[in-house]
């Protein structure tokens, strides 16, 4: 018997639902037995479906959050030094940042989602630096001995972030 998508391939195997021939790399397996891919029925999960409009919303999300928390951590940057104190921070921005993306995608999740997560994390940062720049009349010279902590909470607001939409 051939398998029925590729003819090419001579196999013993038959789907269990309507017994046509299937090799290996065509075979799904279900509950029931082999099924080819038409019969099995594979469908994403509904979790993982995302339209357009999820999109546009986690991403709004993420910036609105984003440049909040951004402000929050610029109000509060003596907080960030010390490694003790950055973790504290960035596990903080990434549980904010994460909760507001998952409630604006319907609690849906993926890799897309969790990269718009992360990079809400990033703007978080960016509009923190920019107003310590701006606001605080810092040169970015200045920053650099005590951002390596900002780094580190940057760090682990965007794993927090993207693990709370996975």
């Amino acid at each position: 018997m051939q398998c029925a998508a590729h003819p090419e391939v001579e196999t013993e195997l038959a789907c269990s639902r309507c017994e046509k021939g299937i090799c290996p790399r065509c075979l799904v397996h279900t509950p029931v037995g082999a099924r080819c891919r038409e019969c099995a029925n594979v469908r994403r999960l509904p979790q993982y479906n995302l339209s357009t409009e999820t999109y546009a919303r986690a991403i709004g999300a993420a910036l609105v959050i984003g440049v909040v928390t951004g402000i929050a951590w610029w109000l509060f940057n003596f907080f960030t030094y010390g490694f003790f104190f950055a973790f504290f921070v960035g596990f903080g921005i990434g549980y904010v940042v994460g909760e507001g993306v998952a409630m604006a995608a319907n609690r849906r999740a993926g890799p897309p989602l969790q990269v718009i997560a992360a990079a809400g994390v990033i703007v978080a940062y960016l509009t923190r630096t920019g107003l310590l720049v701006v606001a605080d009349n810092l040169r970015l010279a200045d920053l650099r001995g005590f951002e390596a902590f900002a780094l580190v909470a940057l760090a682990i607001g965007a794993y927090i972030a993207a693990q709370r939409v996975r």
